[in-house]
């Protein structure tokens, strides 16, 4: 008998490429882990909200989203890792004053700034250009219809500062994460953005603390299992703090460098079924 695992999984560049496509065997993978008795999460940078429905009827047994800001088993939240008001308000007042397009993350909500609907509007339009790189014969997790995230950011309205957990900066300037770092991070978590087409300037926000990592130590306490049982797999920055907490931490094959350097081993990238590999590598298939 096979001892139950759990395993947890980022989205961007893991579950799906950039192109939002998706592997069917890392369908297969998390539905065949499943059905053995293991236990498979998301991990993800999204708020929940941005977890696609066609990625959620994969089906999962919970997810952690906005950069461990917030934790689901099944559909019930249990953990929440939010602002509070006046950290918020300091964050968007920096952004306004910088002239950065932002938006902040709430746990079913999202809350833009007005250019960034533009914005993504470009980086799907770059994505089509760039079609020839990805693999048009899988399927998308996406609408055929408009994309989901320009449906979200086109509701510009009144910032909420309650019930923040995250917020992603989008500038053309290359000097913009340094220069959020340098005033934000002696009080929050400033990364790189974790999806390359958003551009060098781009960036995520969380509370000094909050990430993947310390989010799925909470959750494994709350379930009661021990993090040597876990396995961690992603590709960006934010996904670091989660290879390194669990036993086994996996960097996609189209993982950045310093990914890989926090993994304990590589797999293959996100069309060459990595997920696959892994999860058969250990035995949950």
């Amino acid at each position: 008998m096979i001892s139950p695992r759990i395993a947890f999984l980022d989205v961007d560049g893991t579950l799906i490429d950039s192109g939002e496509v998706i592997a069917p065997s890392t369908i297969e993978a998390v539905q065949t882990a499943r059905a053995n008795g293991h236990l498979v999460y998301l991990s993800t940078g999204r708020a929940s909200v941005e977890i696609y429905a066609a990625i959620r009827d994969i089906g999962f047994d919970g997810a952690i989203s906005a950069g461990g800001g917030f934790a689901e088993i099944g559909d019930e939240l249990v953990i929440s890792r939010t602002m509070p008001e006046d950290a918020v308000a300091r964050m968007v007042g920096f952004y306004e004053e910088s002239g950065y397009d932002f938006y902040l993350q709430a746990f079913a909500e999202l809350y833009p700034s007005p250019g960034v609907r533009g914005r993504f509007a470009s980086y799907l339009q770059d994505d089509q250009e760039r079609r020839g790189e990805t693999r048009t014969d899988l399927e998308s997790v996406t609408d055929s219809d408009e994309h989901p995230a320009l449906k979200a950011f086109a509701n510009v309205r009144p910032l909420s500062y309650t019930g923040i957990a995250k917020s992603v900066f989008l500038a053309g300037d290359l000097r913009a994460f340094d220069r959020v770092s340098e005033a934000l991070s002696d009080d929050f978590h400033v990364i790189t953005g974790t999806i390359p087409h958003m551009g060098k300037g781009s960036g995520e926000v969380t509370l000094g603390g909050v990430n993947k990592g310390s989010t799925i130590l909470q959750l494994l306490d709350r379930l009661g299992i021990d993090a040597a049982s876990a396995i961690g797999i992603g590709d960006s920055n934010n996904d670091i703090e989660m290879l390194q907490v669990c036993g086994v931490g996996i960097a996609m094959g189209n993982a950045t460098d310093l990914v890989k350097a926090h993994a304990d081993e590589v797999t293959t990238s996100v069309l060459d079924d990595g997920v696959w590999n892994a999860f058969r590598r250990h035995g949950l298939i």
